[in-house]
């Protein structure tokens, strides 16, 4: 397929030919062939990129298309090209990059959920390095930890950070760019569009360093490939089948996989339309679905905090039957698909939420190492609860590992790809470890070789640390190995799986199942409560309710009751905090 483009001006007309743009096989659409941009009958050069590239290599193609709609207004494609280029010969200049190629310096940088962020990632990736995005709620000493742990040359600053952030950065000796787009789209000067990219080849060069959440230690920070980016955009755009004529809503935060790559990457990679929100707020969100502004959402993505504050404002303002009718018809003819992610999905939540909207939620697996690796069907059934099968060029492995005296190994229950899954004899159903290994695969933790090495089995699979199961053609996650997993009294308890029932109570708004020490059972099951408004609850009563669905072992021996149950931004309940807090 031929794309082209042809930009108008005043004193003269520039045409930009994209060959080979999209060039996707009809049953895969996976890139195949180059991406070049040629300038004008009367230039002899042409900037060509090879089958791995940045998505910002594709955006002339898409010219005046509004890519990013925020609180500052529209962003066109070429808008956002021109600034970013812009933005990455200032960073040469600061920098002393006489030849436009950072040869894979870290640049960080703090900006809002707007079209910033895209533009200072973009322009990190023309000028050659690593784009570190840090987090504007983030603390400024933990600001500070990446910059350093990251050995940032250079921060760019959105003007609305530079208070909190300059102090840091000058504490170390880092200098600090900052960064002011304007509100309105203007007019796009030739010579940024007629500048090239000074790098060819892509493929082993570092994109990212997106930083764990550290809900397992200090956070380490993950360093993917442009062709491990690449590949998780492709598999999600096979997968979900996204087209130029999406527009998704962005509520989420801009230094996770989740938000980076599934709400932000993947629709620039194809043309689409993104509303970026400043930050998450129910009736803003529920504004957008219902409301009949342009350009209109029909895609969602979120976590399951996210789909459960929704539930709770809708049950307090959408009371009336009309209003109610009116809302399931508005969201299931409008919007096509809504995911959860970064989090498990309680039953409860998937059942409210497909009473209210008419869609059950697709329910998917990922982590910053592997980026997206597992996915339930966008067409057919999806099973709540399990996350589907293997993305496009992703292979997944359950087993169990176990020590000889020439080291270990492990003992493969099931292993699978996106055509399918095999099963050894007598071990189906068996819980094990997943492991994951695929394009996607992160490259390294930063400046962590020893951890780096940990994490891969002997033969190149990464070890997720998370308890899974192949059942019934799909897998489940069962949680964290570390954390979620409770051994009591010789049984295995998903803690997961107790908290999906417990969510089912009545009175309870949101619950943290953890695995308190004991002498006896060697763990007891913990529930840490939150209620909902003016209700009452008692260890005794849970019991007795909990009786008519859940295994006796699988019962709380302990009720905690608190105000709420503490979350980081991706909606993730920091489980060892918890443990800490109450059995220090």
């Amino acid at each position: 397929m031929l794309g082209s483009l042809i930009l108008s001006s005043r004193s003269r007309s520039i045409q930009f030919l994209a060959c080979n743009l999209s060039l996707w096989e009809r049953d895969s659409w996976r890139l195949r062939n180059a991406f070049c941009v040629r300038k004008g009958p009367h230039c002899r050069r042409t900037i060509c990129y090879g089958p791995v590239a940045p998505v910002f290599t594709r955006a002339l193609a898409f010219g005046r298309k509004v890519a990013i709609v925020d609180q500052n207004g529209e962003h066109t494609y070429q808008d956002l090209y021109a600034q970013s280029l812009h933005l990455s010969r200032k960073l040469c200049q600061t920098l002393g990059c006489s030849s436009g190629d950072l040869n894979g310096e870290r640049i960080s940088f703090l900006c809002p959920n707007n079209a910033s962020y895209v533009t200072a990632q973009w322009a990190t990736w023309m000028s050659g390095g690593i784009a570190v995005p840090l987090y504007g709620k983030h603390p400024a000493l933990e600001l500070e930890y990446f910059i350093k742990d990251s050995q940032s040359a250079l921060v760019v600053v959105e003007e609305g950070y530079l208070g909190k952030i300059t102090p840091s950065a000058e504490r170390l000796g880092v200098p600090v760019l900052p960064l002011r787009l304007s509100g309105k789209s203007s007019p796009v000067e030739e010579s940024l569009l007629e500048a090239g990219c000074p790098i060819s080849e892509w493929k082993d060069r570092g994109a990212m360093i997106i930083y764990t959440s550290g809900t397992t230690g200090r956070p380490k920070g993950v360093l993917s490939t442009h062709q491990s980016v690449q590949a998780v955009i492709t598999g999600l755009v096979d997968k979900w089948q996204w087209t130029k004529d999406d527009v998704i809503l962005h509520v989420l935060p801009l230094h996770h996989v989740h938000g980076v790559v599934n709400k932000l990457l993947c629709p620039l990679w194809v043309g689409a339309t993104c509303i970026m929100l400043p930050e998450f707020k129910a009736q803003t969100v529920w504004e957008r679905f219902l409301g009949s502004q342009v350009p209109r959402v029909n895609i969602f993505m979120a976590v399951p905090t996210i789909y459960a504050k929704l539930t709770e404002h809708y049950d307090k303002h959408f009371s009336q039957p009309h209003v109610q009718d009116f809302v399931r018809a508005v969201c299931r003819d409008n919007i096509r698909l809504m995911v959860s992610g970064s989090a498990a999905l309680p039953v409860p939540v998937l059942e409210r939420w497909k009473s209210i909207t008419g869609h059950t939620l697709l329910e998917r697996y990922g982590m910053t190492e592997v980026g997206m690796a597992l996915s339930n069907p966008l067409h057919g059934a999806r099973i709540p609860g399990s996350v589907g099968t293997p993305l496009p060029g992703v292979k997944v492995r359950i087993a169990t590992e176990s020590s000889q005296r020439d080291g270990s190994t492990h003992t493969v229950h099931a292993e699978g790809d996106e055509h399918g899954t095999k099963v050894t004899p007598g071990l189906d159903g068996k819980e094990g470890e997943l492991f994951v290994k695929g394009p996607t695969v992160f490259q390294e933790y930063w400046n962590r070789p020893k951890e780096t090495q940990d994490a891969f089995t002997p033969d190149g699979w990464f070890k997720t640390g998370d308890t899974a199961v192949y059942k019934e053609g799909v897998y489940w996650i069962r949680g964290r190995t570390s954390v979620d997993i409770i051994k009591s009294g010789g049984y295995k308890i998903s803690a997961l799986e107790v908290e999906r029932h417990l969510l089912a109570h009545p009175s309870i708004s949101d619950v943290a199942v953890i695995g308190a020490p004991d002498m006896t059972w060697g763990q007891r099951i913990s529930a840490v409560v939150k209620l909902q408004e003016g209700e009452t609850l008692s260890l005794k009563e849970l019991k007795e309710w909990a009786r008519e669905s859940m295994a006796p072992y699988t019962i709380p021996a302990e009720l905690l009751l608190v105000e709420e149950i503490p979350r980081n931004q991706m909606g993730k309940v920091d489980k060892k905090q918890l443990l800490k807090q109450f059995y220090s």
